[in-house]
């Protein structure tokens, strides 16, 4: 795992440029995907956005016996017979699994856009524009609350469109080629159920096309790894071109829905005016509280501080005002002065093991987030359990929904309270990591921690006990760091924990268990 330092580097040498190398090389080792169930009956799985599996149609393939059939047939054999070693390098990549490698497009992304704004001459701050994402500032600031809205819906959108695409795989019963012509070389393992539309292609087109609303500056990127995706498919004797084609128009179709849903969910109104902003400071001086205040120089404004009113994708928002947190202590309780004095021992009597863990968990400007650091360790995980591209989907869209309504509910907390971070209150707190732009009340690596482990303890619960240690560490790595009172880290351990329940209430009447 590269430390937050190493890698903002890394990402500010590359920024703009093509995504790193160094990424991809590291990547190349996973083996390929070879599922141990090839989940047929997928088809049949609860979706997340649409009506039913048949929303978007698929239309019939051609017949196998047909002259342009045997055209593509003849792709496939041309192709492997005239490889190149830079196509051995794309199969060997994207034989690993679409769905985990569109995931890792997804952090290396993130990372790249990870990087706050720089202020005007005046002092002000320019604020990011979808409008004309290539201007400076470039567009998404890939924050962690952007980062985990993004993961969400990217792999929300693969999963509706695999379910979809299983569901016509059944349906068209379309044999694979080497099924039709024993001469077809299979170059990757393939699972032996029917071939159309490609289930690979659909879960690359929703994810490209989701992408692209996302990541608007980075359409060319995207859809070189559109093509490459679905050229490995047809190389590797797994589809022919209509097969991949048909799969790549599915995904679309789904992902569009997912879009505009993604237009009305009210994030692009997160970053609020200057009068929201000057609310919040007179309304928590009006409670006799200490308000929140930048400690940046010239004073940023609070990052994102209308997230709290995003549309989530397992909570609406009467459940996330409900199931706010009670107020943190007040600045004026024995309680807080208790909290800030341990904040004060820790900044003050740092070791280097609690340092490593400051450091490993920091996921600051520069990297994939807390978010994406989740999807790291659950991609590691899923590789070890060779899960079929439908079951990558369902569980990488089930942690993500819980992380992004962990990302709304805790931003809803810090905007409803406001309250300062330690070192604003005692100056004699020298912080030990990055200090986030926004309250401290509750603790956003807390909060995505305790959803994303408890998740990921239902999908996989040989390792839940390692999971809820991580997340534990990284809770504890922000009072470690001197940015976080006790109290932000445990109560947004608790509610993190709540959503994933949430998450695993679902995934327990999706139909896949």
């Amino acid at each position: 795992m590269l430390m937050k330092n190493t890698l903002y580097t890394i990402v500010l040498s590359l920024a703009f440029a093509s995504c790193s190398k160094e990424i991809e090389q590291r990547n190349l080792e996973f083996t390929a995907l070879k599922p141990a169930n090839a989940d047929t009956g997928a088809g049949k799985w609860l979706p997340i956005l649409l009506s039913s599996p048949t929303e978007f149609a698929a239309d019939a393939p051609i017949a196998v016996t047909s002259p342009n059939y045997k055209l593509e047939l003849q792709e496939i054999k041309s192709r492997q017979a005239n490889m190149s070693s830079d196509d051995e390098a794309m199969l060997k990549y994207w034989s690993a699994g679409t769905v985990l490698r569109w995931n890792e497009i997804m952090r290396e992304l993130v990372a790249k856009y990870n990087l706050p704004p720089y202020q005007n001459a005046d002092g002000t701050y320019p604020i990011p524009s979808s409008a004309n994402p290539l201007a400076y500032p470039y567009f998404p600031f890939a924050n962690p609350p952007y980062a985990a809205r993004a993961y969400a819906y990217v792999a929300a959108a693969q999963y509706d469109a695999l379910v979809a695409a299983y569901h016509y795989k059944g349906f068209y019963r379309r044999p694979r080629p080497s099924a039709v012509d024993n001469t077809i070389k299979e170059l990757v393992p393939v699972v032996k159920d029917f071939a159309y539309p490609s289930e690979e292609a659909v879960a690359a087109g929703a994810a490209a096309a989701m992408m692209s609303l996302l990541f608007p500056g980075e359409q060319d990127y995207i859809q070189q790894k559109l093509t490459e995706c679905i050229n490995s498919r047809i190389l590797a004797g797994a589809n022919v071109r209509s097969e991949v084609l048909a799969g790549v128009r599915l995904g679309q179709a789904v992902a569009g829905k997912f879009i505009t849903r993604a237009r009305n969910d009210r994030a692009g109104k997160a970053v609020g005016t200057p009068a929201d902003w000057a609310k919040l400071e007179t309304d928590a001086l009006a409670k006799g509280e200490t308000p929140w205040i930048s400690q940046e120089s010239p004073k940023r404004p609070p990052m994102l501080p209308l997230f709290g009113r995003t549309i989530g994708l397992l909570l609406d928002t009467t459940e996330v005002i409900a199931g706010r947190p009670a107020p943190p202590p007040s600045v004026n309780s024995e309680q807080f002065r208790k909290e800030l004095d341990e904040v004060l021992w820790y900044s003050e009597n740092p070791t280097r093991e609690r340092m490593k863990i400051v450091h490993f968990w920091g996921d600051g400007a520069g990297t994939y987030t807390p978010p994406g650091h989740w999807n790291a360790i659950a991609c590691e995980d899923f590789v070890q359990l060779g899960f079929s591209e439908a079951r990558w989907a369902r569980n990488l869209a089930l942690l993500n929904m819980s992380m992004f309504d962990a990302a709304i509910c805790c931003w809803d907390a810090k905007y409803a309270y406001f309250n300062p971070r330690p070192s604003q209150v005692n100056s004699k707190i020298k912080t030990l990591t990055g200090l986030p732009n926004f309250p401290a009340y509750t603790s956003g690596h807390s909060t995505f921690s305790g959803a994303a482990a408890t998740l990921l303890s239902h999908v996989n619960p040989g390792r839940a006990a390692d999971y809820m240690s991580m997340a534990d560490e990284a809770s504890k790595s922000r009072l470690y760091g001197a940015i976080h009172y006790r109290s932000d880290i445990e109560v947004g351990m608790t509610m993190g924990k709540v959503i994933g329940q949430k998450a695993i209430s679902r995934a327990k009447t999706d139909g896949a268990e």
